[in-house]
């Protein structure tokens, strides 16, 4: 039986035990899987039963514990499993959760068949060297949280997010802009039962144009927007046909009237209800914890599904292009059915961006996991670079030809060897829990048996179960921006206390509220004239007008700086550029810079115009004085000076400090994933230093064996070919399957050689004599040399525990730089009774 020495290494993956497919049984030793090759991703095939789901499982558990975020689409119900895990493992832990038709099926109580899975849990971890501490750990890694989109039984996920301007890294990339907008435009008419050809559908070609022009100039859509766009949409022309000889209105008009009726349906508003489908807010929590989400879309209809993945596969790709390069895993994507979403010859609108993560996910540390018990009807072509092949028993021998063509072009890819007959040997030999493993940076295909799970299998969960599970975490989770659908327009209708986006950088560690917009505020209706000399400009507005809304500006000063702090004996010298907005009054101070608000928007985002009909609320008489502005100028930059700070925070373990701007949760994600880069690296040192001189034992004690056994004249005409087991030892399990491969060996072989041919020219006796027992203290002493290191490579402090210092910088007047101050015609929304909600961003 291991022992957590034998697996709990930096960076590696406790998935099994060797298994002979000759002999039919487990080999003593671990297997452990480098985490870092999951980063060229990896396709777990097998039939029902071969224990498929259990692997899967235990490669999430394994991710888990080392700090590996992940997002898992469900589409059958059993990842839910991966929240029952019970640390002190009692029957009672296990009965809320127990199928209780398996319990009569075998003619048990459910008390008595709780208390036998209780007992099956605990001799099942104890046979693999796990135990209660252990599940406590993979608890105390990572937070487990079950979304259900479309469905409050979990967290529900709005999709209002889905159709904002993705980030600029998509947008300036012309490729992927294209292919985002195409994937949305089908994905959308998919949940309208279109089938819409990308180049034949008017319907598919006209929201893609409506999207395209949005995305680009960074403007947000929603459905509502979207509705109204599709009646009247911001070109013209369609190609070179008049926009109503291509597609008349009486037609946009009905499928304007279709989004609208599905937006309006009643089940419908649970797409729009919960935490936004925001990447990064699913793999971390707000404090910077690793997250392991679970989508579970089993309760969506197939349209649905297609819809939803769709998006979410899209939101990983925007969001993985906004990521720094790494040659780590920092984030893990897992689909447990690939069925339908990936096939061969049809291309649904989860199939582009599903290959382009699997080409380009790499290069920012995303492991991609594809799952499916029909191997048929997958894309081989598009899986060829897919570094890792996990394979259980398969049903059919069609099935064991398509997944050896998929081996096939894996190892072509690699420009690796391929043994078809040998592989299908052993495929055809396979039973549950076992598996082939075909990794492209290890030597050669192994098989093994895959380890217990720490989590109770007990099957997909009910609705009922996942609500349990979920009612206290919903209840905290914050809620996207509510939306109620009008019937005639479809338009939604914004709230006046509308906040800016959360990405918006803050000046300080605390962000200056919105201005409070009055009641009602009058206005001539007319922009007034001002002197030449008196600036002025226009703030955008952010959103689609409420309906029976207009819009109004209402008179403000935006002040621009550019703020630099520097620190020499912290090495700090950061910039920022803060845009503010704060009301003009008639009052004695007409500014007063305390009540300024911090606003997302930049000068390159003013223009000189309103954006269409507007009324203008009434100017305060400084507002239209040039020395105003003079004397504000100065006032804003004595403001800044007085009463901004840029606090940055600084990790003491690893001299590492903040960006400006950047929370403490996203700092602490960033240091967790430069301590598992240096980690790696430091890994592969230790692998490198240590590899060789294993290799350099093993010869020596093969050599040894074979010039006892010559003495005693008990060698064999082959020769002995005994190689010391390193496996158990720390040393050896921490070295893994590729660390000692066959040029280490010959290396280390040929040098052992010219030392063996000066030795024994000197004294033939003297090695015929070296025991086993003097190479085998070597190696012990190697292994505890080893140990030492390790230990202290793996004593880092834990950055998200760790107590981060603040850093409060202030300014020096020579340091700020006072870029505008001028009057702002800020945006608002006015209705009917003369109320007045900001637009701005």
């Amino acid at each position: 039986m291991p022992s957590a020495a034998d697996f709990e290494k930096l960076g590696v993956f406790y998935l099994g035990r060797p298994y002979d497919p000759q002999q039919k049984k487990s080999q003593d030793g671990v297997l452990l899987y480098d985490s870092k090759d999951l980063v060229t991703h990896a396709v777990c095939v097998g039939m029902t039963g071969s224990g498929k789901t259990g692997l899967c499982l235990a490669l999430i558990e394994e991710a888990a514990i080392d700090g590996i975020p992940a997002i898992l689409i469900d589409p059958k119900g059993d990842l839910a499993n991966l929240l029952l895990t019970f640390p002190t493992l009692r029957p009672e832990d296990f009965r809320p959760w127990i199928n209780e038709d398996d319990a009569r099926r075998k003619n048990l109580s459910a008390d008595d068949y709780a208390r036998q899975q209780a007992e099956q849990w605990q001799k099942g971890l104890a046979a693999w060297g796990e135990d209660g501490a252990r599940i406590q750990r993979l608890r105390d890694a990572a937070d487990f949280a079950i979304y259900t989109p479309g469905s409050n039984a979990g967290i529900p996920l709005s999709i209002l997010k889905s159709f904002a301007a993705p980030p600029s890294a998509i947008r300036e990339d012309e490729e992927l802009l294209r292919e985002r907008i195409g994937t949305t435009a089908t994905s959308l008419l998919g949940l309208l039962g279109i089938d819409a050809d990308p180049i034949k559908s008017r319907e598919h070609i006209l929201i893609a144009t409506i999207l395209d022009a949005a995305w680009r100039q960074g403007r947000e859509l929603d459905l509502a927007s979207l509705i109204q766009q599709i009646q009247t949409p911001p070109v013209k022309r369609v190609g070179v046909l008049d926009l109503d000889a291509f597609f008349p209105s009486k037609d946009r008009f009905a499928l304007a009237m279709s989004l609208n009726n599905l937006l309006a349906a009643p089940g419908f508003g649970a797409w729009m209800e919960g935490e936004p489908l925001d990447v990064d807010a699913l793999l971390h929590t707000p404090e910077g914890k690793p997250r392991v989400a679970i989508v579970s879309i089993a309760h969506l209809s197939d349209a649905e599904r297609m819809f939803f993945v769709s998006l979410l596969l899209n939101q990983v790709v925007g969001w993985m292009r906004t990521q720094s390069g790494t040659t780590s895993l920092r984030a893990l994507l897992y689909m447990d059915e690939i069925f339908g979403f990936f096939p061969p010859v049809a291309n649904p609108p989860s199939k582009t961006p599903l290959l382009t993560l699997l080409k380009q996910a790499r290069a920012f540390g995303v492991g991609v996991v594809l799952a499916t018990q029909n191997p048929v009807d997958l894309d081989y072509k598009g899986l060829s670079n897919t570094g890792t092949w996990l394979i259980g028993r398969l049903q059919t021998e069609r099935d064991k030809a398509r997944v050896l063509d998929g081996l096939e072009g894996a190892a072509g890819t690699a420009g690796q060897g391929f043994d078809r007959a040998g592989l299908e040997r052993i495929l055809s030999g396979l039973s549950t829990r076992v598996f082939l493993m075909n990794n492209v940076h290890e030597d050669h295909p192994v098989v093994f048996e895959s380890r217990w799970v720490m989590s109770y299998l007990r099957g997909p969960l009910t609705r009922a179960q996942i609500k349990s599970l979920m009612d206290a975490r919903r209840g905290a989770a914050p809620a996207a921006a509510p939306a109620a659908a009008a019937s005639a327009g479809g338009a939604t209708r914004r709230s006046a206390a509308s906040a800016a986006p959360a990405s918006t950088p803050a000046p300080a560690r605390g962000k200056a509220a919105r201005p409070a917009a009055p009641v009602a505020e009058p206005g001539t209706g007319q922009r007034p004239l001002l002197p030449p000399d008196v600036p002025q400009h226009f703030a955008p507005a952010h959103g689609a007008a409420p309906a029976d809304s207009t819009l109004y500006y209402r008179p403000m000063l935006v002040g621009s700086a550019q703020v630099r702090v520097s620190d020499a004996k912290s090495g700090i010298d950061v910039s920022r550029d803060l845009v503010y907005l704060t009301p003009i009054t008639d009052e004695a101070v007409p500014v007063a810079w305390d009540q300024a608000a911090a606003v997302s928007f930049t000068t390159a985002d003013l223009t000189t115009g309103p954006e269409g009909d507007a009324a203008f609320g009434e100017l305060p008489a400084p507002a239209g004085k040039k020395k105003s502005y003079d004397g504000w100028s100065k006032d804003f930059a004595s403001w800044l000076l007085q009463s901004k700070t840029i606090d940055l925070l600084r990790s003491p373990s690893l001299k590492v400090v903040s960006k400006p701007g950047e929370s403490e949760r996203d700092f602490r994600v960033r240091l967790q994933e430069s301590t598992r880069q240096d980690r790696d690296r430091a890994s592969e040192t230790l692998r490198q230093k240590y590899a060789p001189k294993v290799a350099a034992l093993q010869e020596r004690r093969r050599r040894a064996e074979q010039a006892v056994a010559r003495e005693s004249e008990q060698a064999k005409a082959q020769g002995i070919q005994t190689a010391i087991s390193v496996g158990a030892t720390i040393l050896g399990a921490f070295l893994g399957r590729k660390s000692i491969t066959a040029s280490t060996i010959g290396r280390a072989t040929t040098a052992a050689r010219g030392a063996g041919r000066v030795l024994k020219e000197t004294q033939d006796v003297g090695r015929a004599k070296e025991t086993v027992a003097a190479v085998d203290e070597a190696i012990a002493a190697l292994d505890a040399q080893f140990k030492a290191e390790a230990d202290a490579l793996g004593a880092s402090t834990d950055p998200l525990t760790e107590r981060l210092e603040t850093l409060a910088l202030k300014p020096t007047r020579q340091n700020i730089s006072v870029r505008l101050v001028a009057l702002a015609w800020a945006p608002c929304w006015r209705d009917s009774a003369g109320a007045v909600s900001p637009a701005w961003a």
